[in-house]
């Protein structure tokens, strides 16, 4: 492959992941938008969120040997959260790499939160196809490991999700389902309509956001307000 600039961006995030594709395709297909083509990151951002989830999980297990579940998932939550996402996306310089559609890179969307969120997510879908969940694993470790040594126990900051979550569980409900009712436009017009289900407490909460996280946030911040009128504190 030809030296151009989008080739020096790949050859570093590889470097920077430590890990290097053999087949160059599935990090193209990773850090590619949905606004580019129907060979987008999509499918691959579903696999990526399911190893993310379970490996940091396996991470702070092992670190925190002596912390409840109850204690673990905020944690967890904390890390594998858009902005933390996005954060490390750009230390990566995946911005600088995206495949993204004429609109999106008028409105800016090599920056956006989301977009990059989702594409980190995507990227460790294509380590594990290119190779195996171990490389994926491993690419994680690498990401996240000095962030899970940074974690302060004392003065973390519990998201809606994450306080909802724990509410439920200390009376223990049924853990809430987050669902994608509509999805429609792109770019800063994206717009994503989730609801919220409670189960067997028969309470369904909907929201709109600009990306999946910020509704589903949205949702569970009125479900935790319901929760609190109906139950206390």
């Amino acid at each position: 492959m030809k030296s151009t600039p989008r080739k020096q961006h790949l050859d570093r995030i590889q470097q920077k992941i430590g890990y290097t594709f053999k087949q160059i395709t599935y990090l193209n297909q990773a850090l590619t938008h949905r606004s580019y083509g129907s060979q987008n990151n999509e499918r691959f951002e579903f696999i990526g969120d399911s190893i993310l989830d379970y490996v940091i999980a396996k991470m702070l297990f092992d670190a925190f040997k002596q912390l409840p579940e109850g204690r673990l998932s905020p944690l967890r939550a904390q890390l594998v959260k858009e902005a933390t996402l996005a954060e490390i996306a750009r230390e990566l310089g995946l911005g600088h790499a995206l495949l993204l559609g004429v609109g999106e890179l008028k409105s800016g969307g090599s920056d956006r939160a989301s977009i990059l969120a989702d594409a980190l997510e995507a990227l460790f879908a294509a380590v594990s196809l290119d190779a195996n969940f171990q490389a994926a694993e491993q690419v994680i470790y690498r990401l996240f490991a000095e962030r899970i040594r940074r974690l302060n126990l004392d003065t973390q900051i519990k998201d809606s999700k994450t306080q909802l979550q724990e509410f439920l569980q200390a009376r223990k409900f049924a853990l809430p389902k987050y669902r994608i009712e509509k999805q429609t436009g792109e770019g800063n017009e994206a717009r994503f309509d989730v609801s919220c289900d409670l189960g067997e407490l028969g309470q369904v909460f909907y929201a709109t956001g600009n990306s999946r996280r910020v509704a589903e946030q949205d949702c569970a911040k009125q479900a935790l307000a319901w929760l609190i009128q109906q139950f206390g504190k």
